[in-house]
């Protein structure tokens, strides 16, 4: 089974990322539950693109990254192809 390894390098941007200041349940909130305090705190974020780059990279099917809901990073998948 091969599995996909990722190096300390990948993830620098986390320490920086406002998210790991605050509180998990904003950017990963209970279903049907709004997500505008998440979108907010990514607005102020300096390296929002570099989250944005790694859910869509890395497949995050759950939570907000890079200011965007499950649904919009879908439907931003979808129109990239």
């Amino acid at each position: 089974m091969h599995t996909e390894t990722m190096t300390p390098a990948d993830t620098d941007w986390q320490n920086q990322a406002l998210c790991a200041q605050t509180g998990a349940e904003f950017f990963f909130p209970e279903p049907g539950s709004s997500v505008r305090e998440a979108k907010r705190i990514c607005g102020m974020c300096a390296i929002r693109s570099a989250c944005l780059e790694y859910a869509l990279t890395h497949d995050e099917r759950f939570g907000v990254w890079g200011g965007l809901s499950e649904k919009e990073r879908m439907a931003l998948r979808r129109a990239s192809r």
